[in-house]
């Protein structure tokens, strides 16, 4: 069942690109998460995209945010991931996609892992849910309108 609007986010505690443990509770009563699924390391969108939230990190850091993307990919591909594109946030390998399926990130033709972003408040509760395989950009306009619209309330 896909996680919506309204439901507490899944705990998760998954190995980042250095090897970390990372859990969702660890950001929980200080900091809103944005939690991307995307594809695979180092693909044309995933790159885009990746680089997208790369580029708006400091926005997303000043609205109170911590960005992490989520891939199958292995910790190793994700180091070498993050070091070739300069990427500043969190990268956490959910190897056997347990991560995805739990949150009901959607796959594409039935096969591609798809990419969903999932804006979390500090409460743990899901405020928003972006789901587009091809609107790499959308991802981090949408994100980033939910989080100011969290601060205005």
């Amino acid at each position: 069942m896909a996680i919506k609007v309204g439901d507490t986010a899944p705990d998760f505690s998954l190995r980042d690109q250095n090897g970390k443990n990372v859990s969702l509770a660890d950001f929980r009563g200080q900091k809103s998460v944005v939690l991307y699924f995307y594809p695979k390391d180092d693909t044309p969108g995933c790159t885009l995209e990746s680089c997208a939230f790369r580029d708006q990190y400091e926005v997303f850091k000043t609205a109170g945010a911590e960005v992490i993307g989520v891939s199958g990919d292995s910790t190793d591909s994700h180091q070498k991931f993050a070091a070739k594109h300069n990427l500043p946030f969190t990268l956490l390998s959910d190897q056997g996609d347990k991560i995805r399926k739990q949150y009901g990130a959607t796959t594409a033709f039935g096969f591609i892992p798809g990419r969903v972003t999932y804006v979390i408040d500090k409460n743990g509760v899901v405020q928003y849910v972006f789901d587009s395989m091809l609107n790499f950009k959308g991802h981090v306009e949408e994100a980033l309108k939910t989080l100011q619209q969290l601060a205005a309330k």
